[in-house]
């Protein structure tokens, strides 16, 4: 039996929706049940809602609860999904506070609800990273992993790249 994987939810673009009338992206629920069904997954699969925020919103108590559930959990393999703004500020503080884990956070540049998403892509290859990688805290965006100290994102590109 392959071991249970925990993803911890906590928004980001990832689970945005847009509001017609406000011309405004908002958080109403999570995909991640929905994205697993339809790549049909057949990962062990335990998700839990942490928090719906925009990256850029998160706090340091924010980053302290999604530790806590990391540390709580009896998963040793994470998924963590988050916004792409500060997803490596989350990872460097995971990578401090959580030891003996295999942590991979994964987001999108568009929101799934848009349908044009590289959230499906991301969050299919981050729970295969989980599931091979060592312990340790990684970013797996657009089918690559780096390691937590070893990323940026480059706004200007609107990718992910290694650090040299």
């Amino acid at each position: 039996m392959l071991p249970m994987i925990r993803l911890l939810v906590t928004g980001g673009t990832f689970d945005k929706e847009y509001d017609e009338i406000g011309g405004t992206l908002f958080f109403k629920d999570t995909h991640v049940a929905e994205m697993l069904r339809l790549g049909r997954s057949r990962a062990a699969v335990t998700v839990e809602t942490v928090m719906l925020v925009d990256s850029l919103q998160m706090t340091e108590q924010d980053r302290v609860r999604v530790a806590d559930r990391c540390l709580a959990c009896s998963e040793t393999q994470i998924v963590v999904t988050h916004g792409t703004d500060t997803m490596v500020e989350t990872a460097a503080y995971l990578a401090r506070h959580v030891p003996g884990k295999t942590i991979v956070l994964t987001g999108a540049m568009v929101p799934y609800a848009f349908g044009s998403s590289d959230g499906l892509f991301n969050l299919g290859s981050a729970l295969s990273f989980v599931q091979v990688l060592p312990p340790g805290v990684y970013v797996a965006m657009n089918g690559t992993h780096f390691a937590w100290d070893r990323v940026r994102k480059n706004r200007a590109l609107g990718i992910f790249e290694a650090l040299e």
